[in-house]
């Protein structure tokens, strides 16, 4: 999730939803996309079905779903 558009390189704003936090608080998701994220000088991963959520101060990423999506976390 981030809530920097500048983050996105794709970003479908039809894409709404909501998304829930551990202490019951909600916040608006306002479209959906991919996300490059810099390895090292010479490669990036793209990252898709990143939430654009605009109240976010910060970016989050789920280790777990990016090992689901088959990408090496070590």
């Amino acid at each position: 999730m981030s809530g920097d558009k500048s983050n996105f390189s794709t970003l479908d704003e039809s894409f709404k939803d909501n998304v829930k936090f551990g202490n019951n608080s909600r916040v608006a998701v306002m479209g959906k996309g991919q996300v490059s994220i810099r390895v090292n000088e010479d490669f990036a991963h793209v990252i898709a079905d990143v939430l654009f959520v605009p109240e976010l101060k910060t970016n989050l990423l789920s280790i777990g779903q990016l090992q689901e999506k088959d990408y090496e976390v070590s």
